[in-house]
């Protein structure tokens, strides 16, 4: 399980964020980024077909650094 930022270009709007309500969605001015705490392998690829699926352009998966405890 981990934390990972997956960017998106463009900005997505009220219709496409409830198609990841399991994630924080942050706006830039030319991109998305789509932050998931915690998510499995499952759940990464169950998250990019969904970007796929909608016609979204991905840009970056990064997995960001364990927080010690």
């Amino acid at each position: 399980m981990g934390d990972f930022e997956i960017h998106v270009r463009g900005r997505i709007g009220e219709a496409f964020r409830s198609a990841f309500g399991e994630l924080t969605v942050v706006p830039h001015p030319s991109e998305t980024v789509l932050v998931g705490t915690g998510l499995d392998q499952a759940a990464l690829y169950g998250i990019l077909d969904r970007v796929q699926a909608l016609g979204l352009e991905l840009v970056e998966v990064r997995r960001l650094p364990e927080v010690p405890s």
